[in-house]
């Protein structure tokens, strides 16, 4: 494991150079293989712990750290903030020194308003790792997952793959943009060109956009936005939409949720799929909202790699533990 990464938050992608990311690739790809051939690695992380903080409910998040710290020999505690006396005012200040002299790396999903703000106290105080496993801002473990999917399905031709992300309809709550933010600052340092989609309404924050741009430029690839999802859709390579609130545009819930059902015609179907490349790839990080945002023939359907996108989760955390904790 490479030594300069030891101890190492992980907020954003945009704190780890690309060679810091290709190491996270690279163990990746080992761990997954060695899953596939039945050979164990827990001696690892054996006997360490990983404390899991979740202020909201999780799936993948949640099961493939306490998965994967498993296997890789150490233990998972669940925490919440009712179930810690983070809820009754402890600071992170407190919170993160305690546990920091029980255990050796922390997750933290706290995707409400501030979020970010908190991970970024709580990291300033720690004496382990601390990994954002989704924020307000970001959300880098799925953002790399879905890289080392790409890579393995384009064996690493990355070059000038036409990249999409694309706001989709999903009524009834507001999404964070985390999603969207993280994949638009990652995607572009690993050489593909970027088109990112979305009613006027439902921008990005401007800061995360000019770093986008900036990333852009620096890896001599294209970032571009448009408003018309058909055109975005246009021989794409790689489509991934997924819905987000307009939280740059109001912060009137109700106001936010009438401008969600303003597009409903912003949704993935088959006809949108005609329009990609031949061999694209449909993903998502899910969950989505099946037959709404996207049919069931595109989400099951042969360009679709939401499961692989979904077991990733898994390999991708599992070296992030091991080259941040070990």
């Amino acid at each position: 494991m490479r030594p300069n990464l030891k101890g190492k938050h992980l907020l954003t992608t945009q704190d780890w150079t690309k060679e810091d990311i290709e190491d996270v690739m690279e163990v990746t790809r080992k761990l997954k293989e060695d899953r596939y051939l039945n050979i164990p690695h827990d001696d690892i992380l054996k006997a360490r712990t990983f404390f899991m903080l979740f202020f909201e409910e999780s799936t993948r998040t949640r099961n493939a750290f306490e998965a994967g710290i498993t296997q890789l020999g150490g233990h998972a505690h669940y925490l919440t903030p009712k179930a810690t006396q983070i809820d009754h005012g402890e600071t992170e200040q407190d919170t993160i020194k305690v546990l920091s002299r029980y255990g050796d790396g922390m997750g933290i999903r706290r995707s409400e308003p501030g979020g970010s703000k908190y991970m970024k106290t709580l990291a300033s105080f720690a004496d382990i790792p601390v990994l954002n496993m989704q924020c307000d801002d970001y959300h880098p473990t799925q953002a790399l997952a879905d890289l080392f999917t790409i890579k393995e399905k384009f064996q690493n031709d990355l070059k000038n793959k036409k990249f999409v992300i694309s706001w989709t309809y999903a009524p009834n709550y507001i999404r964070p943009l985390s999603m969207a933010q993280s994949l638009a600052l990652l995607m572009p340092r690993f050489d593909m060109d970027v088109v990112l989609a979305h009613p006027e309404e439902f921008r990005l924050k401007p800061e995360i956009i000019s770093q986008a741009e900036k990333n852009a430029e620096k890896a001599g690839v294209n970032f571009e936005i448009t408003h018309d999802m058909d055109e975005a859709f246009a021989d794409a390579h790689i489509v991934y939409p997924k819905s987000w609130g307009p939280i740059m545009h109001t912060e009137d819930e109700q106001e936010g949720l009438d401008l969600i059902d303003k597009y409903p015609n912003w949704v993935v179907d088959q006809d949108k799929m005609d329009l990609t490349d031949p061999e694209s790839l449909y993903m998502h990080c899910m969950p989505f909202d099946r037959g709404v945002e996207v049919t069931s023939e595109v989400a099951d359907g042969e360009h679709s790699v939401i499961y692989d996108q979904a077991e990733n989760r898994l390999h991708l955390q599992k070296a992030l533990m091991a080259l941040t904790m070990a």
